[in-house]
């Protein structure tokens, strides 16, 4: 597979189809990477790849994948942005469409805050987000597998280091989807289509606000996911959704 490079940071990705642009992110926590497209609630680069130029990546650090780079414990969510839209750059493309499961919800919202003129539209499947009953539940995950994981891979790295990066992630802003607060979410002009889920991780809660704040936001049936009809239904809505915000020009 492809990689680009910018920095310090190395980005491994991969595209299928044709068409307007789609950057797509499997779920996985910080483990989101390529190979885990087959146990996802449904593959987008198969699904979608008549209907768009699907893009995707291995998320920094991803444990098992091939895209490296600096902990950024400052600016965590900034970072995986800028990996984000760098690599928009270096395909030479200026608009896309977005569509992110589990922390992709997170990684949209930060998008869209960073680059609105960018992302045309977004589908949050799955989102992470604050839970009551689970408040730490993507911390712990964090803590307990991702850190020590990378850890051994990367023996300049601390514990503490980690636990840093990890509550800048999520314990800034830990009352609804992490990398942006409810008032972006209000002002944010960017049409959303939201998939909800209702797991420790997948906050029901945190999707359904999103939903009732964001101006532009639309959502899918709940639960849409055990029901195989239902699904496909639901699949369909998201490619309707992603045409009807490509350019004109590109739906021609």
């Amino acid at each position: 597979m492809p990689h680009y490079t910018r920095g310090d940071v190395t980005i491994r990705y991969e595209e299928v189809g044709s068409g307007f642009p789609l950057l797509a992110t499997p779920g996985g926590g910080l483990n989101s990477k390529v190979e885990n497209w087959p146990g996802q609630v449904f593959d987008s680069m198969e699904v979608f790849k008549n209907d768009f130029r699907v893009i995707t990546m291995d998320q920094r650090n991803a444990i098992g994948g091939e895209s490296t780079g600096p902990v950024q414990v400052n600016d965590p969510w900034g970072a995986f942005a800028d990996d984000q839209l760098g690599l928009m750059d270096h395909l030479g493309i200026q608009e896309f469409l977005f569509i992110g499961y589990c922390i992709g919800g997170p990684f949209a919202m930060k998008l869209i805050e960073r680059a609105p003129e960018r992302v045309l539209a977004a589908v949050l499947c799955q989102p992470v987000g604050h839970a009551t009953k689970t408040p730490d539940a993507m911390y712990d995950m964090g803590r307990d597998s991702w850190g020590p994981d990378l850890m051994a891979q990367r023996p300049d790295l601390t514990m503490e280091t980690i636990e840093q990066y990890l509550h800048n992630l999520y314990r800034i802003q830990p009352d609804f989807m992490y990398s942006v607060s409810r008032d972006f979410a209000r002002s944010c002009q960017t049409p959303l289509l939201v998939m909800p889920d209702d797991t420790p991780a997948h906050s029901l809660e945190a999707a359904m606000d999103m939903v009732e704040l964001a101006p532009k936001a639309e959502v899918t049936p709940y639960p849409w996911k055990e029901e195989e009809g239902l699904k496909a239904k639901t699949i369909e809505q998201v490619r309707e959704f992603l045409k009807a915000h490509q350019p004109v020009q590109a739906a021609r």
